[in-house]
């Protein structure tokens, strides 16, 4: 249900229950205090005059594990993963420490399965050329989703040598 625009009341004329109920409680159900459930949600506009109540998610794998694909793929570890209910939009941040056995790029990125189907790519990727241990991080707004539950999940590439992929943090704020 939406908010809608309150009656004028005028002087000498009879307030209903019908007409308190819609100008009143049905608009009070949906401001912000009343659409949270839990500590930490936010609140975003889905439309025009109507609010969601949406909950970060974060997921961390600590363990480090390497790869040689040349394409986006699992480590052994996968992730980490994030399930959140989403509208059309979400911050979707990535983390990781990154090492490369020769002088070769590594790639972070993630790749979204559930309502929205989107594989991961070198346009929302933290990457970087080096062969010592680097922590780099990035954040994207990422536009387009079908609103629903929406899965995001870490996954990683080289263009040569051994890459290595520790800390890996993912945290996804709905919108």
């Amino acid at each position: 249900m939406a908010w809608t625009s309150p009656m004028t009341a005028s002087s000498g004329s009879v307030f209903t229950a019908s007409q308190f109920n819609t100008n009143v409680r049905d608009n009070l159900n949906q401001t912000a205090a009343a659409l949270v459930t839990t500590a930490g949600q936010i609140v975003v506009s889905t439309a025009a005059n109507t609010l969601a109540a949406r909950t970060p998610a974060q997921g961390f794998v600590t363990t480090g594990q390497t790869t040689t694909s040349a394409s986006y793929a699992d480590l052994t570890t996968v992730g980490p993963v994030v399930t959140v209910t989403t509208g059309t939009q979400a911050i979707v941040g990535l983390y990781c420490s990154f090492f490369n056995s020769g002088s070769f790029t590594n790639w972070a990125s993630f790749e979204i399965s559930g309502a929205t189907t989107a594989a991961a790519l070198d346009s929302t990727s933290v990457s970087l050329l080096i062969n010592s241990y680097v922590n780099l991080g990035a954040t994207f707004l990422y536009t387009g989703l079908t609103a629903g539950s929406n899965t995001f999940q870490m996954q990683y590439k080289v263009n040569g040598g051994t890459g290595t992929f520790a800390n890996r943090r993912l945290f996804v704020i709905p919108l």
